[in-house]
């Protein structure tokens, strides 16, 4: 699976961004789709997912209520609008994907990932 986003930038505080990652070489419906960061000096951390039709998403406890992950399968795509954002945001964010996945599993593959910065 190759995976590329893009969509970071710099941002300030309570400001919105959107992040899309294009996802190829298997079938877009048959992959579960998400997000992971990677702030400076942390390891790399869980953000959102959403499974293979986009019934079902998952978030972690500190972008719940302020990120949105949502998938578009004729575009191959998945998205994360990011609203209300906050510095500690800062991270390298990297799309994500996995054949199966339930929560607490890590993903399968990862793409190169995208700056968000969000200034105070």
């Amino acid at each position: 699976v190759q995976l590329q986003a893009s969509g970071g930038g710099l941002v300030q505080a309570g400001g919105s961004l959107r992040l899309s990652c294009a996802a190829s070489g298997r079938t877009f419906s048959s992959i579960v789709m998400g997000w992971d960061r990677q702030a400076p000096g942390k390891e790399r951390e869980f953000v959102a997912a959403i499974m293979w039709s986009g019934s079902s998403t998952y978030y972690a406890d500190s972008v719940k209520g302020r990120f949105t992950i949502s998938r578009d399968n004729a575009k191959n795509t998945v998205y994360l609008q990011m609203n209300s954002l906050k510095p500690e945001d800062t991270a390298v964010y990297y799309c994500a994907a996995a054949l199966t996945w339930r929560w607490g599993r890590d993903m399968d593959y990862w793409g190169k990932g995208t700056l968000v910065t969000v200034s105070s």
